[in-house]
């Protein structure tokens, strides 16, 4: 990638300053960084959320899922340049989609508005990126990395489903149901999405393999939900994943079976470095 990390300008370019952003008295950035942030009557959790996130990004847009209390205006009364983007469907996976649409940075980062990401971790996604990853994927398992939240069952069924995706799709992911990733803007050209629901992390994950996309896995730590409770069910939103690790792993296989009209690329085996 062309866009990376600098040390901060010492005022001997001053051309060239007004491009960086800086991150510290030592380090500055280049490209512009978008947070997206679904959210649903979370206005408790909000000032949480909003007070970890870096000075030095972009942007942060707010997806607001027709909510009932008073998050909109939290939001726009902690950060008055949020941008809120009203969602017009229904679930996860449609909300970030619809905040991708928005975002005008050349790096996207997902977090979500329950409190359990930690925003300060958001430089080292970045830095990942910088330095030649495609998309980089938050792992709670990854040495380093830690969750308060989260049952037995919850850690078997995720430990199981991310064997089947390691398996079937050449991944070598630690941790597949987690919601803290960034990637390059660029990449949501070869993952085209199409789930609406909270499996929509999980066809990311699979996607960006079947890509050929560059992956690194960043060690995060998951905080418990500050206020309110999840709507997270382990059997259901477990069978709701399966359900897409099947379909992409049929797709896969009538790709191969199609008759070969016209000259194709061959796969790329997804890599994690």
């Amino acid at each position: 990638m062309s866009s990376v990390l600098h040390p901060a300008s010492t005022g001997e370019e001053p051309a060239k300053a007004s491009k960086y952003r800086p991150i510290s008295s030592h380090l500055a950035i280049t490209p512009p960084v978008s947070v997206v942030i679904p959210a649903m009557n979370e206005a408790e959790n909000l000032p949480y959320v909003f007070k970890t996130l870096p000075d030095w990004i972009h942007e942060v847009i707010l997806v607001d899922g027709n909510s009932t209390d008073d998050t909109v205006d939290v939001a726009r009364g902690l950060r008055p340049d949020v941008r809120v983007v009203e969602q017009r469907g229904k679930g996860k996976g449609d909300a970030l989609i619809t905040g991708f649409q928005a975002c005008t940075g050349d790096i996207i980062v997902m977090v979500d508005a329950d409190g359990s990401a930690d925003g300060n971790e958001i430089v080292s996604y970045v830095s990942a990126l910088v330095s030649g990853a495609d998309f980089a994927k938050g792992s709670r398992f990854a040495n380093g990395g830690g969750t308060d939240d989260m049952t037995f069952i919850r850690r078997l069924g995720n430990r199981a489903l991310c064997a089947v995706v390691n398996g079937k799709f050449g991944a070598r992911y630690t941790d597949l149901c987690y919601g803290y990733n960034a990637f390059w803007r660029h990449c949501l050209d070869k993952i085209d999405l199409d789930c609406t629901g909270f499996e929509v992390e999980t066809l990311m994950n699979i996607r960006v393999v079947k890509a050929g996309l560059k992956v690194q896995e960043i060690p995060s730590h998951e905080y418990l939900r500050i206020h309110g409770t999840s709507n997270l069910r382990a059997v259901r939103d477990g069978l709701r994943v399966l359900r897409v690790i099947l379909r992409e792993r049929s797709n896969r296989r009538a790709l191969r079976r199609r008759p070969h009209r016209s000259p194709m690329l061959d796969p790329v085996r997804g890599e994690v470095s």
